[in-house]
């Protein structure tokens, strides 16, 4: 029965320090199932075929090995696009939107993804900027290619250029680039939570003693190419990304919080664009 299935893995998967066990078991008891989460709670009594409950079971097993749900059903939803995910690629989050929402606010006619990962701020720019022509890059082939294949499922295989590494194979003329870069430093790395620290790719997300490794790198790369540059940052970085910005010539520095108030997001723009 859908109830009692539903009662015994949120009691398991809380037992195991599951931060949301009941809207988890939910979610895979909808995947396994083919049922929608309404019907799950609506109908208790109803039977799980035997195949649906194997897959389940397998599910709730993997959760409590604490590996992502979204990795568990290999898909994630941004915006208004629903994304294959694997341990290929971190998984796109809620703040990372803050710089879609600043593509939308700009509507730059070309703009550059770097460290596009999953594709998630790329494919999401062009979804809703049509006439923006979008590059991303990224320095794991592995990842490129999980973001090939979500443009060509999301249809819009012809609207993104990809390429390996830091930088676009054309040069600059960005009016504006946009990085979601690793930024946690070595001493936050055993605090994370293991579903990030175990499952989700590590060098997508260690940038050294201060975690502003990345960042340090790409910020100067940029001086001379991008109208804006803006930076997804960790939580207490917001000052020193901005230090970095000023000392590559950028000016106006702008920083966004995200939902929780905490600085995510800051934006540098060139001289010859400030105001």
């Amino acid at each position: 029965m859908t109830g009692e299935a539903l009662t015994a893995s949120t009691d398991a998967l809380r037992a195991a320090g599951i931060d949301e066990p009941r809207l988890d078991a939910e979610l895979l008891l909808a995947a396994a199932t083919g049922w929608d989460r309404a019907r799950l709670v609506a109908q208790p009594d109803a039977a799980i075929p035997p195949a649906a409950s194997r897959r389940f079971a397998e599910m709730v097993r993997r959760r409590l090995r604490r590996e992502p749900v979204a990795y568990i059903l290999g898909r994630r939803g941004f915006r208004r696009l629903e994304l294959a995910v694997d341990p290929r690629v971190l998984i796109p989050r809620p703040e990372t939107e803050l710089l879609v929402e600043l593509a939308l606010e700009l509507r730059p006619s070309r703009m550059l993804d770097v460290g596009t990962g999953s594709g998630a701020i790329a494919l999401a720019v062009a979804d809703e900027l049509p006439r923006c022509a979008v590059v991303a890059v990224d320095t794991s082939p592995a990842a490129l290619e999980l973001a090939r294949e979500n443009a060509e499922r999301a249809g819009l295989g012809d609207r993104v250029e990809f390429a390996l590494g830091t930088f676009p194979p054309a040069g600059g003329g960005f009016e504006l680039v946009v990085a979601n870069l690793p930024y946690v430093s070595e001493a936050e790395w055993g605090g994370l939570q293991p579903e990030v620290r175990e499952w989700e790719p590590r060098e997508a997300l260690l940038a050294g003693a201060d975690g502003l490794d990345a960042i340090r790198d790409v910020v100067p790369a940029f001086a001379d190419s991008a109208q804006v540059l803006a930076l997804e940052v960790g939580m207490g970085q917001a000052e020193a990304v901005g230090e970095l910005l000023r000392a590559a010539g950028f000016d106006a520095i702008e920083t966004r919080a995200d939902l929780a108030g905490i600085p995510r997001v800051v934006i540098g723009r060139a001289e010859a664009s400030a105001g």
